[in-house]
């Protein structure tokens, strides 16, 4: 479970990993052009504003050339510069005829890599466009590097009289992008290396109870149920920590009620074969006299009968507990069950001069259960109260409805239960001084009847009692005639 939850996490953080870089690339990508389509747009706005002022220029026939007031050439002069410092951008205002009308000073301008391709053949067919009326921005590839390009036509009277040509190197755009986009993406990454350490922590805490989980499942596996998983971490690692708990406790229960009930079996089974083998075998080395034999015949026979009847109830037990084997549902009165399961124990309550008591709330009382199944509940819950009820003692049977429930309760004067083994009451093979499973009984019958009230979705309890034991369990009631078919 540890290992295939690592190899998710894993998968998971590599698939991060790559969600980030591309989405990084892609930012760096679409940032990039995105900041070059602001700069030609940026180097454009310049330019217009300078061909707005260069228009503002009157030609001079004398000196066959546009003049500019000082004014107006010092305002020029100052956007040049500071496209020259804002931009590393060379400009130029030029005439028709290509004479540069205002320009920076060379001695100012250090990009060679602009220089040298202000002369270009782009260049030239880049004003040839401008003087026809275009507006031109470009990028071009040179030796050098790559150009940005802007040349805006200057108008006088809807006449072209010259342009303005700025041009920038690539280099240049491209380092004002890296400084404003870098710290994003560095902080980008160191946010996904955090993303990630703190994510393999969590990962980390979520699989350690995992683990642990892992190493009980296994102890488990080898027979070992004390191990427990700690019930730590997120909201559904506890729930399910405290469910594998649960699931250990049952098995660990069950467990141990198997191993009693391999060791209940063995003695129960012992201890008849014991005193079978040994009688059998004083007659047969004629340890007993002949006069005695017929005794001791008698004394084997009886714990012939005994283990028979231990077998018989563990049988019936395992047949009781395959969830296989249907109840067999019929209508039937349970007061004249009742009756019918007292007359056949008749000459054990006379002998004992037992008073019994029998209370039905109502002539009838029909139930809808297995017939044979509840025969056998009323005898042995019957046969208990017999056996621990003194002589001239006092037995009390009754029937009512309780809820569309109908409820069958029996009770003795007898010694009662403690506390201390009402719990274990219905438990297979458990025995205690005060138990209705003493003395020489298997141990099994309330076990029994506990099976075949569950299996009929009903409950039998202990009720609590001052003094004997009394014994409840409830049925369903049965059909009316008018569901019946």
């Amino acid at each position: 479970m540890r290992s295939m939850f690592t190899r998710l996490i894993s998968v998971f953080l590599i698939i991060i990993v790559v969600f980030v870089l591309t989405l990084s690339t892609f930012y760096y990508v679409s940032s990039q052009r995105q900041n070059r389509t602001r700069a030609l747009n940026a180097l454009k706005s310049q330019g217009q504003d300078l061909a707005y002022l260069a228009s503002e220029s009157r030609y001079n026939p004398l000196t066959m050339t546009f003049e500019y007031s000082s004014t107006t050439r010092k305002y020029i002069e100052w956007k040049l510069q500071n496209l020259y410092s804002q931009y590393s951008s060379y400009c130029i205002i030029i005439d028709r005829t290509g004479r540069a009308l205002v320009y920076i000073d060379p001695s100012l301008f250090n990009d060679e890599e602009v220089l040298s391709t202000l002369n270009s053949e782009e260049l030239s067919n880049t004003l040839s466009r401008v003087t026809a009326g275009e507006e031109v921005d470009l990028i071009t590839s040179t030796d050098t590097g790559t150009m940005f390009t802007v040349a805006i036509p200057w108008k006088q009277d809807d006449r072209v009289m010259g342009a303005v040509v700025i041009q920038t190197a690539a280099t240049t755009i491209n380092s004002n992008f890296r400084r404003t986009v870098m710290p994003v993406l560095i902080a980008s990454i160191i946010a996904t290396v955090l993303a990630i350490i703190l994510f393999s922590m969590l990962a980390r805490q979520l699989t350690r109870p995992l683990s642990r989980m892992e190493q009980s499942a296994n102890a488990i596996a080898r027979g070992n149920f004390s191990l427990r998983a700690p019930e730590t971490g997120s909201r559904e690692i506890r729930a399910l920590a405290k469910s594998f708990n649960d699931m250990a406790v049952q098995m660990e229960s069950l467990e141990n009620s198997r191993r009693d009930f391999i060791a209940n079996v063995s003695h129960e089974l012992r201890s008849p074969l014991t005193s079978i083998q040994g009688y059998l075998q004083g007659i047969q080395d004629g340890t007993f006299p002949p006069e005695d034999q017929g005794k001791y015949l008698s004394v084997a026979l009886e714990e012939t009968r005994r283990l028979s009847k231990l077998v018989a109830s563990l049988l019936n037990l395992s047949r009781i507990e395959r969830d296989d084997i249907p109840l067999n549902y019929a209508d039937f009165d349970l007061n004249e069950l009742v009756r019918r399961v007292l007359i056949t124990k008749e000459g054990q309550i006379e002998e004992k001069h037992i008073e019994v008591q029998v209370d039905f709330e109502e002539e009838s009382c029909p139930v809808s259960a297995d017939y044979d199944q509840i025969t056998q509940v009323l005898v042995n819950l019957l046969d208990n109260a017999i056996k621990f009820t003194p002589e001239n003692g006092t037995i009390a049977l009754s029937t009512r409805s309780v809820a569309e429930k109908r409820v069958f309760r029996i009770s003795d004067s007898g010694p009662g239960i403690s506390s201390e083994d009402a719990p274990h009451v219905f438990d297979r093979f458990y025995k205690a001084d005060k138990a209705h499973t003493t003395g020489h009984g298997t141990g099994l019958g309330l076990a029994i009847c506990k099976r075949i009230i569950e299996k009929h979705g009903e409950h039998i309890d202990l009720i609590p009692s001052d003094s004997g034991a009394v014994f409840e369990f409830s049925l369903g009631p049965a059909k009316p005639q008018s569901q019946q078919r």
